[in-house]
């Protein structure tokens, strides 16, 4: 398989820096997200 990425973009992984928006929204959707196991289904449900 040909390399799709340069060798320095895995060092530039740790320069991320997300804006504090961003983690709030995720925070968020997390903790509104609930997961519920049926038999051998998995329901997703967002409560908002």
């Amino acid at each position: 398989m040909a390399k799709l990425y340069p060798e320095n973009s895995i060092e530039n992984l740790n320069d991320l820096k997300p804006r504090e928006e961003t983690v709030n929204f995720l925070l968020n959707y997390s903790k509104a997200l609930s997961v519920i196991n049926y038999n051998k289904m998995k329901f997703e449900a967002l409560l908002n």
